[in-house]
């Protein structure tokens, strides 16, 4: 019975509001110490892949010695990519409102300028237009409140920065959607919480991305929170995409009269 109760919180959480918030933090916080196992056997370790592809994306030849943002960062493998670039000689603020999971990924960071800091991504510690850029890796979709999220990470961005969101899709062909969904609503949930011991949180998983804007309405999405220019791309099959916006210098509704539409970019990249 708890964990039917369980399963029935972690689907209502995924719809969003404040039941959301506090799940998310609570599931975060307990499958921590194995959230890295997870996500490479899972991903059966493409994520690598496209977390490169994501931080290429940000243009940190731009100002190599800025402040970068990494939102959502859970253990920071973002950041420490990010930071370990060549190049680089700037800074990342690696934020999570999940303590343990900064806590988990400290060990990383090494010599690296990281700094990590307990914060909600409604409500950013930082002043406006104070990073270089910002991106977010698999946690967008995990927030309260979407569209808040999207107007807080704009605020925080400096003029002609980037906003970069790497995130679970959709595939477009129906077969491979099919195949897809049965993972992740089946096989996921069962490996998942055999490794993380926590009986719900990868039931949480699949009912998150499904409710998720994807594509065009998540950029639809970027452009009304104030980033311009915005355009996105699949990867591997279109199991997750990559969108990008840029913020400009203005207000919120300054910046959204500005926009230049959006852009799908090719059609696949593995």
């Amino acid at each position: 019975m708890a964990i039917a109760t369980d399963d029935a919180t972690a689907i209502r959480a995924a719809a969003g509001g404040a039941e959301k918030r506090a799940y998310v933090r609570q599931i975060f916080s307990e499958i921590a110490p194995r959230y890295d196992l997870l996500n490479h056997v899972l991903s059966l370790n493409i994520d690598r892949g496209w977390r490169r592809k994501a931080i290429a994306e940000l243009g940190i030849e731009r100002n190599p010695r800025g402040i970068f943002l990494d939102l959502c960062a859970g253990t920071m493998d973002v950041s420490v990519a990010l930071a370990a670039r060549d190049g680089f000689a700037g800074s990342v603020v690696s934020a999570d409102f999940a303590e343990p999971m900064l806590r988990a990924g400290r060990s990383k960071i090494g010599g690296k300028r990281i700094d990590p800091i307990t914060a909600d991504a409604l409500q950013l510690p930082l002043a406006s237009e104070s990073v270089a850029g910002a991106i977010v890796a698999f946690g967008i979709r995990n927030v309260a409140d979407l569209d808040a999220a999207l107007r807080e990470v704009c605020r925080v961005i400096e003029p002609g920065g980037r906003f970069v969101i790497l995130e679970f899709s959709k595939p477009s062909s129906s077969i491979l959607n099919a195949a897809y969904q049965k993972y992740f609503q089946h096989v996921l949930p069962m490996i998942g919480g055999f490794i993380s011991g926590h009986p719900t949180a990868y039931r949480y998983l699949p009912e998150s991305v499904a409710k998720f804007p994807t594509g065009d309405e998540l950029a639809r999405r970027m452009q009304s929170a104030g980033f311009t220019k915005v355009r996105w791309r699949p990867l591997t099959f279109g199991v997750v995409a990559i969108h990008v916006g840029f913020a400009e210098k203005g207000s919120r509704s300054e910046r959204t009269e500005n926009n230049n539409g959006l852009t799908r970019v090719g059609l696949d990249d593995r």
